[in-house]
């Protein structure tokens, strides 16, 4: 469904298994920060909200979207993560470099899924202009912070 026709941060609350034995790794980019920054406070506090401890939530920063592959795997190999999000936003410009960075890490996260253990919530905004990313990073459309924390809760759980 299109995210247009979703908010993001609706769903429904019973339905999702408690987290308070869980443990989760954030692998956040810092580029974009007003937009990756507001998907991290979503994801913390939805994940908190269903009963993670904040020392159960382990947050690390990568310099760009493309790095959320290494920090992801990074992570998978600690070992001690129930699921691991990923957090990121790529805003197109003018040259082809979103559609790369896109595909890159779309591929890399997917590849991880298949290989991990541990399940990877892709949580990379891919949008054509700021707005588009402020609607879904906590504007009119939710937050996909929300929805990510939601998806690693239930993939733990799986």
């Amino acid at each position: 469904m299109a995210t247009a026709l979703h908010n993001l941060s609706d769903y429904d609350f019973k339905s999702i298994p408690d987290a308070s034995n869980m443990c989760f790794g954030i692998v956040v980019a810092e580029w974009n920060p007003e937009i990756t920054g507001a998907l991290l406070n979503g994801a913390v506090s939805t994940l908190e909200r269903h009963g993670a401890l904040p020392e159960n939530i382990h947050v690390k920063t990568v310099p760009g979207s493309f790095e959320l592959i290494y920090g992801a795997h990074q992570m998978t190999l600690n070992g001690s993560f129930d699921a691991i999000i990923v957090l990121g936003s790529v805003i197109k410009g003018e040259t082809p470099h979103f559609d790369y960075i896109c595909q890159g890490v779309t591929a890399g996260i997917a590849r991880l899924n298949t290989t991990s253990e541990i399940p990877i919530i892709y949580g990379l905004l891919t949008t054509n202009d700021l707005q588009q990313a402020k609607d879904r990073s906590g504007g009119r459309l939710g937050n996909k912070g929300d929805e990510c924390a939601i998806d690693a809760i239930k993939m733990a759980k799986f």
